[in-house]
């Protein structure tokens, strides 16, 4: 069994998904990781998560004699690659971005949303006019990869408009008397 597929089972052994193994000249070994659909655990990775694959790799890695100056284990980020069937099968109905291996109507790149079509896929995109639907198996990507999507709601402050003669945030605790 090759190094790389004893990191999956490794990674896979501990709950995990292995979505991307890279390995640089400079002996960087970059494992990227994801928690599985349904997981009860979260839906996103945590520091925690990639310190127990962390170490386990580290020993497996070290057991094994596979050479590395430096490993990196991370989530795949917000704009996660899909690769697999499964990854197709598990973000249809998000939007993503696909890049064709060949151009269609003199285009490589698009954005829509992934749905399914059968044995193969499709995404529904607006082309500035009007919404079409470009049909695609996955052999025929070079790449695809989740839209990011950032919410800042939960940062956000709903406080209720305070009268006109109510203390401001800044009022001091004695007394509650205003500054100017």
């Amino acid at each position: 069994m090759g190094w790389q597929a004893l990191v999956e089972s490794t990674v896979t052994g501990l709950g995990y998904e292995l979505v991307e193994l890279e390995r640089s000249a400079r002996g960087l070994l970059r494992v990227f990781i994801d928690k599985l659909p349904n997981d009860p655990g979260g839906e996103f990775i945590t520091v925690d998560d990639c310190e127990k694959v962390t170490r386990q790799l580290q020993y497996l890695l070290e057991v094994e004699g596979v050479p590395y100056e430096r490993l990196e284990v991370s989530s795949p980020g917000l704009d996660r690659p899909l690769h697999k069937q499964a990854d197709y099968l598990r973000f249809a109905g998000q939007d993503v971005d696909i890049t064709l291996k060949v151009p269609f109507q003199n285009r490589k790149k698009f954005r829509g949303v992934l749905e399914a079509e059968g044995d193969n896929w499709r995404l529904v995109f607006n082309d500035g006019k009007q919404d079409q639907a470009l049909s695609f198996s996955i052999e025929e990507v070079r790449e695809a990869r989740l839209v990011p999507v950032v919410d800042f709601k939960g940062r956000r402050r709903n406080k209720p408009e305070a009268p006109a003669d109510a203390p401001s945030a800044n009022a001091q605790e004695d007394g509650g008397q205003v500054s100017s």
